[in-house]
């Protein structure tokens, strides 16, 4: 492992999917293991700090639209028919990565599963020279796969580190990360602080 030319991709922890008062938690949209995840995270985080490792975080915004009224996709409003008016507002407090994991070095704006998509994440990650991704977040079949898979054809080194993300159920994260073995590396918390105290 390079830290130099490696990021460690913080993907949708954020106080509107995370903490008790935003969107996700007044609507009691939660798993134990998604709760858990800044506490499991913070060491990584703070290892990958210290080493010199990129900090990105990709944050979802419902951006607003006529009258100020948040631009939802129709699959999304399905899902979540509990979302309203102020939540994921861009520069909000919800959209905010959450306190245990903050600051990042970088910030990019997503509107839909993949970080990629018409966003700035791959400018960015090419200016500062990355070559390598090591991926966290939720949800594991949602946010996270699509853009480890979008990572994978653009042609950057994916690991996904499988305690370091989490999904509504626990054996949907586990076929999430099944389903990703032939585009990226799985690795633990664990093995990639290993890796960084090695390198």
């Amino acid at each position: 492992m390079n830290p130099r030319s490696s990021a460690l991709i913080l993907g949708d922890l954020q106080n509107d999917f995370l903490h008790p008062d935003g969107a996700y938690g007044r609507a009691g949209q939660t798993h134990p293991s998604i709760a858990a995840l800044p506490q499991k995270l913070a060491p990584l985080v703070q290892a990958a700090r210290r080493h010199g490792v990129l900090l990105v975080a990709t944050l979802f915004a419902l951006v607003p639209g006529r009258g100020g009224e948040p631009i939802i996709s129709a699959h999304l409003g399905k899902l979540r028919p509990f979302l309203r008016r102020g939540d994921f507002a861009p520069g909000g407090w919800g959209q905010q990565l959450i306190d245990a994991l903050a600051p990042a070095d970088v910030s990019v704006e997503k509107v839909a599963y993949s970080a990629f998509y018409m966003s700035r994440l791959e400018w960015v990650l090419r200016k500062c020279g990355v070559e390598e991704l090591y991926f966290t977040g939720i949800v594991t079949n949602g946010g996270v796969a699509s853009t480890v898979r979008d990572a994978h054809v653009r042609e950057f080194d994916c690991t996904v580190v499988a305690d370091g993300c989490a999904a509504f159920t626990d054996e949907v994260h586990r076929a999430a990360i099944e389903g990703l073995r032939p585009v990226a590396r799985i690795a633990t918390i664990d093995e990639v602080i290993r890796l960084l105290a090695a390198s």
